[in-house]
């Protein structure tokens, strides 16, 4: 188990904390397009993009260390997105996500 520490954000309309992270993960099926988790959750992520995702559409979102996850896409402005996975990780997923991210700074 990794011990993470990390600054929560506002939790607001989430149902989970969100944890700010700087992973590079891919999106599609294939995993064929580039993005950034820029903070994730057990129910969700913010992502930058490299092209414009839809409001309401479904993505599979690869995470490092994690593997593929449908998520839907619940807001979109310009390169950046919000998505609330299908599944929720557990908190050993987002835990790790943590810590690799603290080891790439």
């Amino acid at each position: 188990m990794f011990a993470a520490e990390f600054k929560p954000a506002q939790l607001g309309r989430r149902r989970s904390v969100r944890a700010p992270v700087s992973l590079d993960a891919r999106i599609g099926k294939t995993a064929r397009a580039l993005c950034k988790l820029v903070d994730v959750s057990v129910h969700g992520a913010r992502l930058q993009t490299y092209s414009a995702l839809t409001r309401g559409g479904t993505i599979w979102l690869t995470l490092p260390g994690v593997g593929q996850r449908a998520a839907d896409v619940m807001w979109a402005d310009d390169f950046t997105a919000g998505c609330q996975f299908h599944q929720p990780l557990d908190e050993d997923s987002v835990e790790a996500l943590i810590a690799l991210s603290q080891g790439q700074r």
